[in-house]
């Protein structure tokens, strides 16, 4: 179901694309799929080398981090993949990402804050979640949904500045275009990354077989984005870059409650959510007793 919602909302993108496209023409619409395309490829391909510089992050040395690299080797031969190389950020923040076109060029960092604070049962599960974004090819996906995307804010704003074929409503219509043909693709593109963070949850469970341990390394994430003393302290370029947000496993300072509307648009489920959905999954698998607030 998770793949399948996300193939629907990357066909949502490709069909928006499509009819901005209609009102430009095929020209108009081969030039933004080009561009954004080759924008975003570029961003794709060397994602593993930007992400790392703007993390701060610096290899992990085995002999310093005996513990990690033992944790990503083990779940790395269970799912008979390649292991990432690891990298280490200086910064306070509790959180991790994950990096790289293809499991062979994958990199997974993880912040000096999270290991401080974590569990070695929490620490499994959050690099369970890293991994499986790396095995679920969801940089890729990632770069295709910001490729749609950038590719209809593109068209929107070429239809908008030079007029389309057969456009109808006039200045009237290109400027409703223009602003709700941008805000439909940021919000597929949200709804994007919050699905594959989902599936990432669920995979990552099934590969260190206990989801009650990310459940708990997550709880302790959102404690501390909550935390006001831990607002931005310490913080990288890429944890207060909303370019990169969506990579970590918890969006950076995005631990606060949201509205439903502003929700929409987080790159995230919202931590709760998380939690409550590995809880029945832990549930099902017979590792924690029934909801005591089920029916």
């Amino acid at each position: 179901m998770k793949i399948m919602k996300t193939t629907v909302l990357l066909a949502a993108l490709s069909g928006l694309l499509l009819f901005i496209g209609s009102f430009w023409g095929d020209g108009g619409l081969v030039v933004a799929l080009v561009f954004a395309g080759l924008m975003n490829m570029g961003a794709w391909f060397f994602s593993d080398k930007l992400a790392i510089k703007m993390a701060r992050a610096k290899p992990m040395d085995e002999s310093q981090y005996p513990e990690v690299h033992s944790v990503v080797r083990r779940l790395s031969e269970r799912a008979g993949q390649p292991m990432p190389r690891l990298y280490i950020s200086p910064s306070p923040q509790l959180n991790a990402f994950a990096t790289g076109r293809s499991p062979r060029h994958a990199a997974v960092c993880v912040n000096q804050g999270l290991l401080d604070a974590l569990t070695r049962e929490e620490l499994e599960g959050v690099l369970g979640h890293e991994l499986q974004h790396v095995y679920n090819r969801d940089v890729l996906i990632g770069s295709i949904a910001a490729t749609l995307a950038a590719a209809i804010t593109m068209m929107a704003r070429m239809a908008f500045w030079f007029g389309g074929r057969d456009r109808e409503g006039g200045a009237a219509g290109g400027l409703l275009m223009l602003i709700l043909a941008p805000l439909a693709a940021i919000l597929i593109q949200s709804a994007v990354s919050r699905s594959r963070e989902s599936a990432a949850d669920q995979t990552g469970a099934q590969l260190t077989g206990d989801p009650l341990a990310l459940a708990s390394a997550l709880r302790k994430l959102e404690q501390a984005h909550n935390n006001p003393s831990m607002w931005r302290r310490g913080a990288t370029p890429a944890e207060t870059s909303a370019a990169f947000s969506h990579m970590y496993i918890a969006a950076p300072f995005g631990g606060r409650a949201l509205g439903t509307f502003a929700q929409l648009f987080s790159t995230h489920p919202p931590i709760p959510k998380r939690i409550a959905a590995l809880e029945q999954m832990a549930r099902s698998q017979g590792q924690l007793g029934p909801d005591p607030y089920a029916g």
